[in-house]
């Protein structure tokens, strides 16, 4: 049987106390059970780019863990809070499509919608007074079930933002070195195809060393996204790539 593991996917920055805050609560709350920090700086205030970034890392958390997802700009508003279970893991967060693409590109899910309020409970700080407490309390074996008076099942098409396309055809997140992460599989691109960037079609190679130092191309990242970067340098500078800038695959 798996230990579980906790794992956060936030846009709260390393600076400031936001992450240790929850990192606090988890402590307090479940204490046996280890936590890492999958991701803190996903797009910011952004849930639907987010949530092709947190689709693409979910094999490489280990089985039974909890993903406590924040990127949550509603916070304090009526959108729901979410335990989703999705192959065996479960996924924590706000209803704001945070979660949709895991749970469409999921063999097996299992959506429930949390009905528990903390008896202490900031307007602006779900992370920490809501979520954490609900993924500690899965990780503690608090299982959502018919019986359970905390939550309550729903149907798959109810959450938020579940018409989002399969892939995003845009830049979804820029690394520490300027590499430029897509939205978009790189199983889905066919040998006979490019991807462009402003209208121009991007080298395509397998790895780095594959392209001379300073140049550019296109690869399919370690998590399998579609990614510009340049040998040694920094595509978001040398492209001028921003987050959001739109990206197209089609054959050259």
């Amino acid at each position: 049987m798996s230990v579980p593991t906790i794992a956060l996917f936030t846009d709260f920055g390393i600076g400031g106390p936001y992450v240790g805050q929850v990192h606090a609560a988890l402590a307090r709350l479940a204490p046996a059970v280890p936590v890492f920090d999958l991701m803190a700086d996903a797009p910011r205030f952004d849930a639907r780019r987010s949530s092709y970034l947190l689709a693409a890392l979910v094999d490489f958390i280990p089985p039974a863990s909890i993903v406590l997802g924040v990127v949550d700009p509603g916070v304090g508003s009526d959108r729901a809070a979410l335990a989703i279970e999705a192959d065996g893991r479960w996924f924590v967060g706000p209803d704001n499509g945070l979660f949709s693409m895991v749970a469409r590109r999921a063999n097996r899910v299992e959506p429930w919608k949390v009905d528990w309020i903390p008896p202490v409970l900031s307007a602006s700080f779900h992370g920490r007074d809501l979520f954490a407490p609900v993924a500690a309390r899965i990780a503690s074996d608090d299982i959502p079930n018919g019986e359970a008076e905390w939550c309550h099942p729903c149907d798959v098409g109810e959450l938020e933002e579940a018409t989002w396309p399969d892939d995003l055809a845009e830049v979804v997140y820029i690394d520490a070195y300027g590499n430029a992460v897509t939205g978009i599989r790189g199983e889905t691109m066919k040998p006979s195809e490019n991807l462009f960037l402003n209208g121009i079609p991007m080298i395509s190679g397998r790895t780095f060393s594959d392209v001379s130092p300073g140049s550019a191309f296109c690869y399919e990242n370690a998590n399998g996204l579609l990614e510009i970067a340049v040998n040694m340098g920094s595509a978001a500078d040398d492209l001028g790539i921003s987050v959001g800038c739109p990206v197209e695959v089609r054959a050259t």
